[in-house]
Protein backbone atom coordinates (compact mmCIF):
# COMPACT_ATOMS: atom_id res chain seq x y z
CA UNK A 1 0.00 0.00 0.00
CA UNK A 2 2.61 2.28 0.07
CA UNK A 3 5.19 1.52 -1.87
CA UNK A 4 5.46 4.83 -3.31
CA UNK A 5 6.06 7.58 -0.69
CA UNK A 6 6.51 11.45 -1.52
CA UNK A 7 8.89 13.22 0.49
CA UNK A 8 7.65 16.19 0.69
CA UNK A 9 10.70 19.08 1.35
CA UNK A 10 11.04 22.39 2.10
CA UNK A 11 8.90 25.57 0.37
CA UNK A 12 10.80 28.27 1.52
CA UNK A 13 12.83 29.31 -2.00
CA UNK A 14 9.76 28.55 -3.71
CA UNK A 15 8.03 31.31 -2.18
CA UNK A 16 11.25 33.37 -1.98
CA UNK A 17 11.19 33.24 -5.69
CA UNK A 18 7.47 34.25 -6.17
CA UNK A 19 7.60 37.27 -3.95
CA UNK A 20 10.86 38.25 -5.62
CA UNK A 21 9.12 38.05 -8.74
CA UNK A 22 5.79 39.83 -7.69
CA UNK A 23 7.94 43.01 -5.93
CA UNK A 24 10.24 42.98 -9.15
CA UNK A 25 6.10 43.64 -11.15
CA UNK A 26 4.96 45.93 -9.12
CA UNK A 27 8.29 47.97 -9.30
CA UNK A 28 8.30 47.76 -13.51
CA UNK A 29 4.71 48.66 -13.18
CA UNK A 30 5.33 51.85 -10.77
CA UNK A 31 8.41 52.99 -12.52
CA UNK A 32 6.00 52.66 -16.10
CA UNK A 33 3.33 54.67 -14.40
CA UNK A 34 5.61 57.50 -13.45
CA UNK A 35 7.05 57.71 -16.86
CA UNK A 36 3.98 58.48 -18.06
CA UNK A 37 2.62 60.67 -15.98
CA UNK A 38 6.18 63.09 -16.44
CA UNK A 39 6.11 62.85 -20.42
CA UNK A 40 2.47 63.34 -19.93
CA UNK A 41 3.34 67.13 -18.37
CA UNK A 42 5.72 67.97 -20.79
CA UNK A 43 3.98 66.96 -23.59
CA UNK A 44 0.69 68.45 -22.94
CA UNK A 45 0.30 71.31 -25.00
CA UNK A 46 -1.60 74.07 -22.94
CA UNK A 47 -3.95 76.75 -24.25
CA UNK A 48 -6.42 78.95 -22.52
CA UNK A 49 -10.01 78.57 -22.83
CA UNK A 50 -10.31 81.23 -26.02
CA UNK A 51 -14.34 80.25 -26.06
CA UNK A 52 -14.77 83.50 -23.13
CA UNK A 53 -12.60 85.86 -24.58
CA UNK A 54 -14.21 89.01 -26.81
CA UNK A 55 -11.88 91.35 -29.03
CA UNK A 56 -12.46 94.76 -28.55
CA UNK A 57 -11.14 97.02 -31.09
CA UNK A 58 -10.59 100.92 -30.16
CA UNK A 59 -11.36 103.19 -33.11
CA UNK A 60 -10.09 106.36 -33.11
CA UNK A 61 -12.90 109.01 -32.77
CA UNK A 62 -13.40 110.92 -35.84
CA UNK A 63 -12.05 114.59 -35.82
CA UNK A 64 -15.05 117.50 -35.93
CA UNK A 65 -14.17 120.44 -37.76
CA UNK A 66 -13.83 123.53 -36.14
CA UNK A 67 -17.14 126.02 -36.46
CA UNK A 68 -16.80 129.74 -35.72
CA UNK A 69 -17.36 130.94 -32.65
CA UNK A 70 -20.65 132.29 -31.95
CA UNK A 71 -21.14 134.74 -29.57
CA UNK A 72 -22.77 133.58 -26.46
CA UNK A 73 -26.00 134.81 -25.48
CA UNK A 74 -25.86 136.26 -22.15
CA UNK A 75 -29.08 136.25 -20.53
CA UNK A 76 -28.39 138.92 -17.95
CA UNK A 77 -31.09 140.88 -16.47
CA UNK A 78 -30.80 144.29 -17.27
CA UNK A 79 -30.48 146.87 -15.09
CA UNK A 80 -33.56 148.99 -13.81
CA UNK A 81 -33.60 152.17 -15.25
CA UNK A 82 -33.94 154.71 -12.02
CA UNK A 83 -35.31 158.26 -12.41
CA UNK A 84 -32.20 160.55 -12.12
CA UNK A 85 -34.84 162.91 -10.25
CA UNK A 86 -35.06 161.21 -7.46
CA UNK A 87 -33.58 160.52 -4.14
CA UNK A 88 -31.82 157.29 -3.28
CA UNK A 89 -31.38 155.75 -0.58
CA UNK A 90 -29.69 152.29 0.97
CA UNK A 91 -32.89 152.08 4.04
CA UNK A 92 -35.51 154.40 4.20
CA UNK A 93 -35.69 156.23 7.22
CA UNK A 94 -38.81 158.43 8.10
CA UNK A 95 -38.00 161.75 9.50
CA UNK A 96 -38.65 162.84 12.73
CA UNK A 97 -41.61 165.11 12.19
CA UNK A 98 -43.90 162.27 10.23
CA UNK A 99 -45.11 158.83 11.26
CA UNK A 100 -45.46 157.62 7.55
CA UNK A 101 -42.67 155.13 8.20
CA UNK A 102 -42.21 152.80 11.17
CA UNK A 103 -38.60 152.16 11.76
CA UNK A 104 -37.44 148.54 12.06
CA UNK A 105 -35.23 148.53 15.03
CA UNK A 106 -34.87 151.19 17.61
CA UNK A 107 -31.31 151.91 18.64
CA UNK A 108 -29.02 154.61 20.28
CA UNK A 109 -26.63 154.64 17.69
CA UNK A 110 -27.57 157.49 15.05
CA UNK A 111 -27.72 155.76 11.21
CA UNK A 112 -25.43 156.94 8.52
CA UNK A 113 -29.13 156.71 6.19
CA UNK A 114 -30.52 160.12 5.65
CA UNK A 115 -34.14 160.31 6.26
CA UNK A 116 -36.50 160.57 3.79
CA UNK A 117 -37.34 164.13 2.30
CA UNK A 118 -40.96 165.20 2.08
CA UNK A 119 -42.78 165.74 -1.27
CA UNK A 120 -39.39 163.50 -2.69
CA UNK A 121 -39.84 160.81 -4.75
CA UNK A 122 -37.49 158.02 -2.91
CA UNK A 123 -36.08 154.80 -4.68
CA UNK A 124 -33.94 151.83 -2.99
CA UNK A 125 -30.98 152.07 -4.10
CA UNK A 126 -26.72 151.19 -3.39
CA UNK A 127 -25.53 154.62 -2.38
CA UNK A 128 -27.55 157.85 -0.76
CA UNK A 129 -27.84 160.48 -3.14
CA UNK A 130 -30.12 163.12 -3.45
CA UNK A 131 -31.54 164.02 -6.94
CA UNK A 132 -30.52 167.60 -8.60
CA UNK A 133 -34.23 168.34 -9.10
CA UNK A 134 -36.47 166.34 -7.29
CA UNK A 135 -40.02 165.70 -9.14
CA UNK A 136 -43.09 167.60 -7.49
CA UNK A 137 -45.28 164.31 -5.75
CA UNK A 138 -47.56 166.78 -3.98
CA UNK A 139 -47.77 166.65 -0.39
CA UNK A 140 -46.22 164.00 2.00
CA UNK A 141 -43.64 161.78 1.22
CA UNK A 142 -43.10 159.60 -2.18
CA UNK A 143 -41.83 156.20 -1.96
CA UNK A 144 -40.97 154.12 -4.74
CA UNK A 145 -39.27 150.82 -3.76
CA UNK A 146 -37.54 148.82 -6.49
CA UNK A 147 -36.11 144.82 -6.57
CA UNK A 148 -37.65 142.27 -4.48
CA UNK A 149 -40.42 142.88 -2.64
CA UNK A 150 -39.69 142.54 1.20
CA UNK A 151 -41.82 139.44 2.66
CA UNK A 152 -43.90 140.26 5.87
CA UNK A 153 -44.63 137.70 8.23
CA UNK A 154 -47.86 138.38 9.60
CA UNK A 155 -48.48 136.10 12.84
CA UNK A 156 -52.15 133.84 13.11
CA UNK A 157 -54.12 135.69 15.69
CA UNK A 158 -55.71 133.19 17.74
CA UNK A 159 -59.61 133.22 17.86
CA UNK A 160 -61.17 134.10 20.79
CA UNK A 161 -61.95 131.67 23.87
CA UNK A 162 -65.45 130.36 23.05
CA UNK A 163 -67.44 131.63 26.43
CA UNK A 164 -67.93 128.55 28.32
CA UNK A 165 -71.89 127.26 29.29
CA UNK A 166 -73.28 128.53 32.47
CA UNK A 167 -73.73 124.96 33.97
CA UNK A 168 -77.40 124.42 35.24
CA UNK A 169 -78.45 125.26 38.16
CA UNK A 170 -79.41 122.91 41.25
CA UNK A 171 -83.26 123.16 42.09
CA UNK A 172 -83.93 125.26 44.83
CA UNK A 173 -86.58 124.24 47.71
CA UNK A 174 -89.89 125.52 47.66
CA UNK A 175 -91.66 123.83 50.14
CA UNK A 176 -94.90 123.97 49.86
CA UNK A 177 -96.19 125.22 46.19
CA UNK A 178 -99.68 125.65 46.53
CA UNK A 179 -100.08 129.13 46.92
CA UNK A 180 -97.40 129.16 44.47
CA UNK A 181 -99.41 127.92 41.72
CA UNK A 182 -101.11 130.14 38.92
CA UNK A 183 -103.59 127.55 38.14
CA UNK A 184 -104.00 124.18 40.57
CA UNK A 185 -105.95 121.76 39.13
CA UNK A 186 -108.04 119.77 41.68
CA UNK A 187 -108.03 116.26 41.28
CA UNK A 188 -112.18 114.27 41.39
CA UNK A 189 -112.67 111.79 43.79
CA UNK A 190 -112.77 108.56 42.95
CA UNK A 191 -116.03 106.51 42.94
CA UNK A 192 -113.52 103.18 44.44
CA UNK A 193 -112.41 105.83 47.34
CA UNK A 194 -115.98 106.85 47.91
CA UNK A 195 -117.16 103.03 48.51
CA UNK A 196 -113.84 102.87 49.99
CA UNK A 197 -114.78 105.87 52.46
CA UNK A 198 -110.92 106.83 52.06
CA UNK A 199 -110.14 110.35 52.85
CA UNK A 200 -107.00 112.40 54.15
CA UNK A 201 -104.15 114.33 52.87
CA UNK A 202 -102.31 113.24 49.43
CA UNK A 203 -98.79 114.40 49.57
CA UNK A 204 -97.33 115.15 45.74
CA UNK A 205 -93.44 115.63 45.46
CA UNK A 206 -93.31 118.24 42.06
CA UNK A 207 -90.00 119.46 39.65
CA UNK A 208 -91.10 122.90 38.13
CA UNK A 209 -89.35 124.03 35.35
CA UNK A 210 -87.91 127.36 34.61
CA UNK A 211 -91.19 127.80 33.06
CA UNK A 212 -93.29 127.31 35.47
CA UNK A 213 -94.49 123.50 34.50
CA UNK A 214 -94.33 120.30 36.11
CA UNK A 215 -91.55 118.30 34.93
CA UNK A 216 -92.23 115.51 37.26
CA UNK A 217 -94.75 113.92 39.88
CA UNK A 218 -94.94 111.19 42.23
CA UNK A 219 -97.04 110.42 45.82
CA UNK A 220 -95.00 110.44 48.43
CA UNK A 221 -97.75 110.29 51.57
CA UNK A 222 -101.70 109.53 51.23
CA UNK A 223 -103.99 106.88 51.31
CA UNK A 224 -103.48 104.30 48.19
CA UNK A 225 -106.52 104.68 46.59
CA UNK A 226 -106.31 108.63 46.33
CA UNK A 227 -102.68 108.91 45.16
CA UNK A 228 -103.03 108.36 41.09
CA UNK A 229 -105.76 111.03 40.68
CA UNK A 230 -103.41 113.52 43.06
CA UNK A 231 -100.22 112.96 40.86
CA UNK A 232 -102.55 113.99 37.30
CA UNK A 233 -103.43 116.78 39.12
CA UNK A 234 -100.47 117.98 39.83
CA UNK A 235 -98.92 117.26 36.49
CA UNK A 236 -101.59 119.64 34.91
CA UNK A 237 -101.22 122.53 37.10
CA UNK A 238 -99.13 125.47 36.25
CA UNK A 239 -96.62 127.59 38.23
CA UNK A 240 -95.24 131.10 37.79
CA UNK A 241 -91.33 130.81 37.17
CA UNK A 242 -89.08 131.09 40.07
CA UNK A 243 -86.14 133.72 39.68
CA UNK A 244 -82.87 133.92 41.70
CA UNK A 245 -80.76 136.88 41.03
CA UNK A 246 -82.60 137.54 38.16
CA UNK A 247 -81.96 134.18 36.71
CA UNK A 248 -85.23 131.87 36.14
CA UNK A 249 -84.82 128.12 38.33
CA UNK A 250 -86.42 125.14 38.89
CA UNK A 251 -87.86 124.45 41.96
CA UNK A 252 -88.30 121.17 43.86
CA UNK A 253 -91.43 121.30 46.38
CA UNK A 254 -95.15 119.11 47.21
CA UNK A 255 -98.33 119.77 46.98
CA UNK A 256 -101.11 119.11 49.39
CA UNK A 257 -104.45 117.77 48.40
CA UNK A 258 -106.96 117.28 51.06
CA UNK A 259 -109.84 114.41 50.35
CA UNK A 260 -112.99 114.20 52.38
CA UNK A 261 -114.88 111.25 52.79
CA UNK A 262 -118.08 111.51 50.56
Amino acid sequence: MFDNLVESGSHKQDLSRKSSFLLGTVAIYLVIGVTLFVAGIYLYDAQLDTGDLELTTLVAPVPVPPQANQPEKQDTAKPQKVEQNVDVRRDLIAPVSTTALVPKEVSTKASDVPPVRAGVTTVVGGSNSNAAAPLASGSGTGTVTTGVPTKVEIADVPPPPEPKPTPPRAPISGGVLNGKAVHLVQPTYPQIARQAHASGTVVVQVLIDENGTVVSAHAISGHPLLQAVAVAAARASKFSPTKLSGQPVKVNGVIQYNFVAQ
